[in-house]
């Protein structure tokens, strides 16, 4: 920090600072995970993208971060949280660069596998930066800060991908990063001061990252893939089984190497396990909820969609203003009851959304959708506060990784398990349907693959005028009936994650991160509570 900067980022305040720069971080990232949905078609025009294509230009990005999660985490703890800070952040708007200037599909894609490591590297980093700059008594405050501006990420996406789109260019979407990187880069660059984990050397388990990157990569390929490619596929079976087979591997490995890329103690610890398994069952939830209502709101109930992300709004909202209360009601009770309560109010909205029918409007949606907000807002803060808190500050760059790995696969494998539930019971209630209309086999089977895009209509368009009105009714049907089944068990598994939650978290903030260290100043590297007693305590006040 410089002295010509010294008036403006002080001891007192330079904690503060620090948030900021990891909320512009953060916002960038969660930005990218939907501001990209609504200018595919825009993107498939322009470069003649063929749909495989397309879904990789979305898939290459969450492949990437997914699986290098835990691995970009860790190496913060080894090298230095900032300095994997800066360098994702770096990479992140390089690649943005490179994605908007894009010539072709092949280099949009690879641009976006890029931006997918970048933020990797920067996900972490932002939340165990933020709790080595907080003392446990204001982590809450600020996780729930941070968990604020990712929901106003999420919300201001498919607005501003639609506005972008319409009316400047799908490539100006990621020229939007570069500037907000910017402002994360200097902003850190004064305010945030390194940190690592002391406890290890810079020793780096090269091949146990590998070994875990291989892992990861096939089994969430196998999520991604698994609708598309058919779940008996070889090509899937073999994905799960390489999966299976390299982490049964990684696990022996980090057994027997001195400086293991993963500390499997974290699963001793209740906290640290109930928070990874919110984390994963909210993911599901929320994901599997968001990717198919979208789908409905645009192709069954016929929004435009620009119309469809502001009808997101009240669910998005609502966490953006409840998430930072939620981190101050963590730090004054601890996680558990808002987490428990949160995963209620979750299963109640989807439950609600499960009653729908062929002649529901979005006024049957909207007060769900603001109690799904509620629920969200209640448990997003208190399990990211929950989790660090049980860890040493040493660890939070591995912890982060972890919590976030498991956000991102919950959200994959909620998207491929309800697509699969949904694909099936949608074959069967259409084939129910229309037996005996008239149609051969084959175009039933091509109605049901489009159920919910653009081409169904194509499909009706080349029927007779009085079979094509039975067949629009037997998909509307058939599509509503997979929906509402997929969302009944998406309501399940959240009103399981409350109970998990209620078993695994304890009633009152605790762990090694509490009790057994104190973080310095404004994010400095932590030392024994004895060594800054007084520090700490005026921290805390």
């Amino acid at each position: 920090m410089t002295k010509r900067y010294g008036h403006l980022i002080t001891e007192e305040n330079a904690k503060w600072w620090t948030l900021a720069a990891m909320c512009f971080a953060l916002f960038m990232i969660m930005l990218d995970n939907t501001v990209m949905n609504v200018a595919l078609p825009s993107i498939q025009e322009d470069l003649g993208a063929s749909i495989s294509a397309l879904e990789w230009v979305i898939n290459g990005y969450s492949l990437s971060f997914a699986v290098l999660l835990a691995t970009g985490g860790r190496l913060g703890d080894i090298l230095g949280r900032r300095r994997m800070f800066l360098a994702g952040v770096v990479l992140f708007a390089l690649s943005s660069a490179t994605a908007g200037l894009a010539p072709s599909t092949t280099a949009l894609v690879v641009s976006r596998i890029t931006q997918g490591v970048g933020a990797a590297l920067m996900m972490p980093a932002t939340l165990s930066i933020i709790t080595n700059a907080f003392p446990p008594a204001e982590r809450g405050r600020a996780i729930g800060t941070w968990a604020g501006v990712s929901a106003l990420a999420l919300a201001i996406g498919p607005l501003l991908g639609g506005f972008l789109t319409e009316h400047v260019s799908w490539r100006a979407i990621f020229y939007l990063n570069i500037p907000v990187a910017a402002g994360a880069v200097v902003t850190a660059l004064f305010a945030v001061r390194e940190s690592r984990d002391h406890t290890v050397g810079r020793e780096i388990d090269w091949a146990g990252t590998a070994v875990l990157t291989a892992g990861l990569t096939a089994g969430v390929l196998a999520l991604i893939e698994g609708n598309g490619w058919g779940w008996g596929s070889e090509r899937i079976i073999a994905l799960i089984a390489s999966s299976i087979v390299l982490l049964a591997v990684f696990v022996w490995m980090e057994g027997r190497v001195r400086a293991p890329i993963v500390q499997f103690e974290f699963l001793r610890n209740r906290d640290f396990v109930g928070a990874t398994t919110v984390a994963f069952v909210i993911s599901f939830a929320m994901l599997g909820m968001f990717f198919f209502m979208a789908l409905y709101i645009q192709n069954i109930l016929g929004y435009s969609p620009l119309e469809a992300g502001v009808r997101f709004l009240p669910t998005t909202l609502v966490i953006m203003v409840v998430a930072p209360i939620a981190g101050r009601m963590t730090d004054r009770i601890g996680a558990r009851p808002p987490i428990v309560a949160g995963l209620a109010i979750v299963a109640a909205s989807l439950f609600m959304q499960a009653q729908i029918d062929v002649t529901s409007g979005f006024s049957s949606l909207l007060f769900p959708f603001i109690l799904m907000g509620l629920g969200i807002g209640l448990t997003m803060s208190p399990m990211s506060t929950a989790a660090m808190n049980a860890v040493e500050v040493t660890k939070s760059g591995l912890a982060s990784g972890l919590l976030s790995m498991s956000r991102m696969v919950g959200g994959t494998f909620g998207v491929a398990v309800l697509g699969a539930i949904f694909q099936g019971h949608s074959r069967a209630v259409l084939e129910q349907d229309l037996h005996g209309a008239g149609l051969d086999p084959a175009q039933v089977e091509s109605m049901s693959e489009q159920l919910g895009s653009g081409g169904l209509a194509q499909t009706l368009d080349s029927m007779p005028p009085h079979l094509a009105e039975q067949a629009a009714g037997a998909a509307r049907e058939a599509f509503v009936s997979g929906l509402t089944t997929s969302i009944g068990v998406s309501a399940a598994v959240a009103a399981a994650g409350a109970v998990l939650a209620l078993l695994l978290i304890g009633a009152r903030r605790s762990g090694p991160a509490a009790d057994a260290v104190a973080p310095g100043p404004a994010g400095a590297d932590p030392q024994p509570r004895g060594a800054v007693a007084a520090i700490a305590r005026r921290q805390g006040e």
